[in-house]
């Protein structure tokens, strides 16, 4: 969780990066002891391993790098972050498996290496949850003090973030509006956390469920994970950051929360950015996996943002709930999730049920340029299914630990050396 100083609630704004000028990429990835694979809380001295010091942020190439690392709520995680928007997603990918292999390098001294996936598979939250004790702690506890930080959905889940920008309040209206109908698609494409706890877990995307279960004791921080409509600014913050706000007092006297980052919905508006935040894709084996998720479902946003199938008062006026219902499917079934809401297919241009996965390779020749270095990747990872399906298709439903480790094993050597698993 990166904290950035909120901008004046009240104030006119206008961002100088209009939609799609720009790309925010934030990728969480596990630290796991290099043998047994058990998560390693050594975050902070990974970090000093390079500073000196207890910093919660990291620029290893200096104020101009491209990527930077910084702490998250568990001492276990580490982020990879662009440093500043990025012009373009080309090229992103090697940059960060560069920092991969940087971070990678610093822990072997340590013992440990870095692990991918959207969960640990067998991390025992409850016993291992070492909560970020330096900088930004105070907002650490209040979470942990609220809703108690130590099980799945606070201490195990790691996942990639996509930033888009807006500029002003028609563009953040379109860009809202075209995110919601992306949500619940997202799951069939990049669900990876099909173990949890040691066992085959119920969904695909574990870390979801567990996710959109974290603060029932606040039920409108994540809502139902895809966000209600709003069409501007004033309604966002009446609707949206005023319901939770009013929720959220009870427990939070001293507003140590009172902030755009304790709204958790699946699309996260960020007026202090100027950008919404899609935080529904779990983390894939590897960056160029990673970058290629979130090229295809930058894509279809922008295709919805420019009413390729559907204009936006009618995407404005599909209900949440439906939305929500297919999202729930494609946590569970990923990419066999069958799609038959009418609103939600007519707003891809299709007229009857999908599976979701069918949808995707729709989405992939309509909405991805045929020169993009991600096409052949998505190809590939479409074909193959998800990781998490082609994890449980290694593993099966009964795997042994000794088995998990050896898979898992071979995902943190699939990060370390970039490439796809079992693709």
């Amino acid at each position: 969780m990166t904290i950035e100083p909120a901008a004046h609630a009240g104030t006119p704004y206008r961002y100088p990066i209009g939609l799609f000028g720009a790309f925010g990429v934030e990728i969480e990835h596990m630290i796991v002891d290099a043998e047994t694979l058990d998560v390693r809380p050594i975050a902070d001295a990974l970090f000093r391993a390079v500073t000196g010091e207890d910093v919660a942020d990291v620029e290893p190439d200096g104020e101009h790098g491209i990527i930077s690392w910084s702490n998250e709520l568990v001492l276990h995680v580490a982020e990879l972050k662009t440093q500043r928007p990025a012009p373009s997603l080309d090229g992103l990918a090697d940059h960060f498996q560069d920092h991969v292999r940087r971070i990678n390098a610093l822990l072997a001294s340590m013992g440990a290496r870095l692990l991918p996936t959207g969960m640990h598979p067998w991390m025992d939250p409850d016993r291992e949850t070492r909560l970020w004790p330096h900088e930004n702690n105070e907002i650490y506890r209040a979470y942990d003090r609220i809703f108690g930080c130590r099980g799945h959905g606070w201490g195990n889940l790691q996942s990639t973030h996509v930033n888009l920008p807006f500029s002003d309040d028609a563009e953040f209206s379109r860009l809202h509006a075209a995110c919601r109908l992306v949500l619940p698609l997202i799951p069939a494409l990049a669900a990876s956390s099909p173990y949890a706890d040691g066992v085959r877990a119920p969904n695909l995307d574990h870390r979801l469920e567990m996710y959109r279960q974290n603060s029932r004791r606040v039920p409108s921080m994540v809502g139902m994970v895809v966000p209600e409509t709003v069409t501007g600014r004033a309604m966002f913050e009446r609707d949206v950051l005023g319901c939770l706000y009013a929720e959220l007092a009870a427990h939070d006297p001293e507003g140590v929360l009172r902030h755009e980052f304790a709204n958790a919905r699946g699309a996260m508006a960020r007026f202090d950015r100027g950008a919404i935040e899609i935080r529904l894709i779990d983390t894939q084996e590897c960056p160029a996996a990673d970058l290629a998720v979130v090229a295809i479902v930058t894509g279809a946003v922008r295709a919805l943002t420019e009413e390729r199938w559907l204009d936006l008062a009618a995407q404005q006026a599909i209900a949440t709930e439906p939305l929500r219902d297919a999202l729930l499917r494609t946590i569970r079934d990923g990419e066999r999730a069958v799609i038959h809401e009418p609103e939600l297919l007519r707003a891809f241009g299709q007229r009857g049920a999908v599976e979701a996965g069918e949808l995707w390779a729709m989405l992939l020749e309509a909405v991805m340029p045929t020169g993009s270095v991600y096409v052949p990747m998505l190809r590939r990872m479409l074909a193959a299914g998800s990781l998490a399906t082609r994890l449980v298709r290694a593993l099966g439903d009964a795997p042994s630990r000794g088995a998990m480790r050896e898979v898992y094993a071979e995902l943190a050597q699939s990060l370390d050396c970039g490439e796809l698993f079992r693709a």
